[in-house]
């Protein structure tokens, strides 16, 4: 029977002896693309997918990332702001530390402070001002670095109603001038609440070594 069935395809034409083979070659094929490419293929797209969808996350981790950073800086930014204004314009009136500025200034300038005697706050619409009556003496220069230096404080100062008088010549030959000044500072009004007492006004203070 075999050597029938192997006459049979011998006497086949080259025709049919082709098809045969091409059938058995497209079977073959078909049985490797369905049991292997096919599932090899699937796991491609699946993988591209996921690659895709891992670069997208990724895309968006890092723009959150960029907008935290950014927004990071901004905060940082308007609290350095927030807390330079605070020390031109506290919300406290701070008149311990005011006076030690006062002081501390007249002391690097030169000056003889006689009297540092705190007034009365005075409430503006959008501010409280603080007056400070000042009454101190020196030579001209000494009085120039005075007006400076208290122009380079961080806190808000102003000095008003200014008088020169009782010039004097000291033992070197220099004029010694006596000076009357308003110091002004500023402090932001409390924000509305419960009622709550009114501030106490210190009474007048003479600088350490100073006369009243």
């Amino acid at each position: 029977m075999a050597a029938k069935k192997d006459s049979s395809f011998e006497n086949l034409p080259l025709v049919g002896k082709l098809f045969i083979l091409g059938l058995i070659i497209a079977v073959v094929g078909a049985i490797y693309y369905f049991a292997f490419h096919m599932s090899l293929a699937e796991d491609i797209e699946a993988q591209e997918i996921r690659a895709t969808r891992l670069q997208n996350e990724l895309r968006e981790a890092e723009q959150r990332q960029q907008e935290y950073l950014q927004l990071t800086q901004e905060l940082a930014s308007r609290e350095g702001i927030d807390r330079q204004n605070k020390r031109v314009l506290p919300e406290d009136a701070e008149i311990p530390a005011f006076l030690q500025d006062l002081n501390r200034v007249a002391e690097l300038s030169g000056l003889q402070m006689r009297l540092v005697e705190p007034r009365p706050e005075e409430a503006e619409q959008l501010y409280i001002r603080i007056p400070v009556q000042l009454q101190f003496s020196g030579k001209f220069h000494q009085l120039a670095k005075f007006f400076y230096n208290v122009s380079q404080l961080e806190r808000a100062i102003n000095l008003e109603n200014i008088t020169l008088r009782d010039p004097e010549t000291n033992e070197a030959d220099e004029v010694v001038l006596t000076v009357d000044a308003l110091a002004t500072t500023f402090r932001r009004p409390a924000e509305e609440g419960p009622a709550s007492a009114p501030p106490q006004t210190a009474g007048a203070a003479v600088a350490p070594g100073g006369a009243r």
